[in-house]
């Protein structure tokens, strides 16, 4: 075995999503060959991509099959996450990938998605970040349990930064977090432009993989104020499959798809898909209807990223302050998880401007 050889071999796997081979790829390193054993490290796209114990068994394959058939192979993991960034000195400097996580209407679980889509990321080892700019309807503070906390301001270079708070491993901002739950947020339109410019400019969000936005409900001036300060890597629509939902989810679809704004649509993810009691678990009733969001997907060629069913223990979690991915409710843990993996994969194909 020499290492040309195992470089031969693995030219002919490919990367599921990218469609190049590892090698072209350069995803292939520090090959250690002794004797019957062999190791290498494949570096990842994403330290939550959800297609890595499928690459290792096909390397692994390929070795054997064209190498050595005794041979040992170890294959480690690395992750160097894709951006698309050309900016990384500007505006949040230190953050790879930015996910907006948007929704025509209120009332479809949007906060609840975007909870525990950052929850599955950080899960898999990616360095997470949570903005709430959900600035009139802040959730995110009382869906990580942080309710009453305040976060401490710290000198950075001469200038106060906002230290976002730390929960579940994941970094969490939210207007609920700076302000009174009793009082109401009367503001003018510029002045919670202004909130969210702070939000982006005075908080030390560090180094991440992936900050992930949870927008307010519609499509209006918050909006647009952080796609035109903030280089959004990526927008995820939520929407649930009834009708009046989808005329909604249409009109956010559409107004990220226009030319002046130029934000890729990741895909659609369908929340409160179907209701499956506990106590019969093979049964799905369709209480907002069926397929909704997978027609909607269909009609304007995007991914539909996932399906979330409708369970009381995501609901009771979000309340309680301990999130679906944090419970021990395996069927929608693994809704979440399938779902952070699609969406992990449709931001490295749109990285890599395939």
């Amino acid at each position: 075995m020499t290492t040309e050889s195992i470089l031969q071999a693995l030219s002919n796997v490919q990367e599921p999503d990218l469609g190049k081979d590892l090698v072209t790829l350069n995803m292939i390193k520090d090959i250690v060959i002794e004797g019957n054993a062999v190791s290498f490290t494949l570096v990842l796209t994403t330290p939550a991509c959800p297609m890595k114990e499928m690459m290792k068994n096909a390397c692994v394959n390929a070795i054997k099959l064209m190498v050595n058939p005794s041979a040992e192979v170890t294959v480690n993991f690395t992750s160097n996450t894709s951006t698309n960034r050309l900016d990384p000195g500007t505006v949040l400097g230190g953050v790879k990938n930015i996910i907006a996580v948007v929704s025509g209407k209120g009332g479809v679980g949007k906060s609840t998605i975007a909870a525990n889509l950052a929850l599955a990321l950080g899960e898999s080892g990616a360095k997470v970040g949570l903005m709430d700019a959900d600035i009139y309807g802040p959730s995110q503070h009382i869906m990580f349990g942080i309710r009453g906390e305040r976060p401490l301001m710290r000198e950075v270079n001469g200038k106060g930064m906002i230290q976002p708070i730390e929960k579940h491993g994941i970094k969490v901002m939210s207007i609920g977090l700076l302000i009174d739950e009793k009082q109401a947020v009367i503001w003018r339109g510029p002045m919670v432009s202004s909130a969210i410019r702070q939000f982006v400019t005075d908080v030390e969000w560090g180094e991440l993989d992936y900050l992930v936005i949870d927008m307010p409900p519609g499509t209006g001036d918050i909006h647009l104020t952080i796609l035109q300060s903030v280089p959004v890597t990526g927008v995820v629509v939520v929407t649930t499959p009834q009708l009046v939902a989808i005329a909604d989810a249409k009109k956010g679809v559409a107004m990220f798809g226009q030319a002046q704004l130029k934000v890729p649509v990741l895909g659609l993810v369908e929340n409160m898909s179907y209701f499956t009691p506990a106590e019969l678990p093979d049964n799905k009733y369709y209480i907002f209807g069926k397929n909704g969001g997978k027609n909607l997907a269909e009609e304007f060629d995007i991914p539909l990223l996932g399906q979330i069913p409708l369970v009381q223990s995501i609901r009771e979690g979000g309340d309680e302050g301990v999130p679906a991915m944090i419970g021990l409710e395996e069927t929608s843990k693994n809704a979440f998880l399938e779902f952070a993996g699609n969406t992990v994969r449709a931001i490295a194909v749109s990285n890599a401007g395939k």
